[in-house]
């Protein structure tokens, strides 16, 4: 077994590392900058599912240094606790057997099964992959919104049934008003979807100073029920906080505007289903996209599944099925590998 690095890696111009293992300085502390190295990583285990291209990117960030690829269900136990460095997700709970984990990337923007005390080592840095699922989730969930503005859904169950019949009239994004609840790097992509197709687009945001150029007008929290009133499609990228849970309930549904459209693509949590599911049969919304729900799986008993006008895909916006998502994880942990050798802050780095 190697020698555990037992140094802290301080993000700050005037960065020390404490102790590294090299031979010529015998293991003593000397300044980052004087240690003559193959690097600061060792063991980087990647769950990825890469292909050679990527390969390549990576190994060529950490010249000289042990790539081992596999994924997360084959991780053995060896393997994590011999990690100087794991990119992707792994069973939190696997990783109390790390020694010397210096980093942990996710391959996720998500990162809430990290955060309990003691998942992820106290010496560990953790890092997500915010600015990856951009593309991928925002053009999925602009799909989902606009196949329920026209109706396709309910072709497609026309089609099913062999039945020529006409569903009747259909909205437009052209001069729509829609309201992005989370205008980070997903909202900011979906918003410029809409945007394209002439909506005119706010957002609501915890921090409301500062948010992509996209959005015409960018409110607090404290605006959400005056701003629900007058979207006609409301759709939410928020994570998952004690802030957002349940924010989506029966007085969020009464608050909109009637006929509107709702969609979420961030967290299931946000929906109180039961609430969702009321604000459909009774009419006042005119439909539903959800990519995620809560729990996940949705259990086959879940009135969501029933729900009339409610479309539902199994979590699937995001994850590798859009090739430039992978691409980008890649190019988020290549460049975090880069930081952490030259002792640099983090790309996407959260404090835990």
């Amino acid at each position: 077994m190697r020698r555990m690095l037992t140094g802290t890696l301080v993000l700050h111009p005037a960065f020390y590392l404490n102790v590294l293992p090299d031979k010529t300085r015998q293991n003593k502390p000397v300044p980052f900058w004087q240690v003559e190295r193959r690097g600061l990583l060792v063991n980087i285990l990647v769950l990825l599912p890469v292909n050679d291209r990527h390969r390549a990117i990576l190994e060529s960030s950490a010249p000289g240094e042990d790539f081992i690829y596999t994924s997360a269900d084959a991780a053995t136990h060896e393997q994590v606790a011999d990690a100087d460095v794991i990119l992707g997700n792994i069973d939190p709970g696997m990783l109390t057997a790390c020694e010397h984990l210096q980093l942990l990337q996710l391959q996720t923007a998500g990162y809430d099964d990290y955060l309990a005390a003691g998942t992820v080592p106290a010496d560990a840095k953790l890092s997500c992959s915010v600015g990856a699922y951009g593309q991928a989730v925002s053009e999925h969930m602009f799909a989902m919104v606009l196949s329920m503005m026209k109706r396709l859904p309910g072709y497609q169950d026309l089609q099913r049934e062999h039945r020529w019949e006409d569903l009747g009239p259909v909205t437009s994004l052209k001069n729509a008003n829609v309201l992005v609840l989370g205008a980070g790097d997903i909202g900011g992509h979906f918003a410029t979807l809409c945007r394209s197709m002439g909506a005119h687009v706010r957002g609501i945001k915890r921090h409301p100073l500062v948010y992509p150029i996209v959005f015409e007008d960018m409110d607090g929290m404290d605006a959400l029920s005056e701003r629900l009133v007058e979207a006609d499609i409301v759709a939410s990228f928020m994570p998952s906080t004690p802030e957002t849970r349940g924010l989506a309930n029966a007085e969020f549904f009464a608050a909109m505007k009637p006929g509107a459209f709702f969609a979420n693509g961030g967290r299931g949590d946000l929906v109180v289903a039961d609430d969702l599911v009321a604000a459909l049969e009774s009419g006042h919304l005119a439909g539903a996209a959800v990519d995620v729900t809560d729990p996940e799986p949705l259990p086959a008993t879940s009135p969501l599944w029933d729900a009339p006008n409610m479309l539902i895909t199994p979590h699937v916006s995001g994850w590798f099925h859009l090739a430039a998502t992978l691409n980008n994880v890649v190019d988020i942990a290549a460049e975090n590998l880069r930081h952490l050798q030259a002792g640099e802050t983090l790309r996407c780095w959260i404090e835990h």
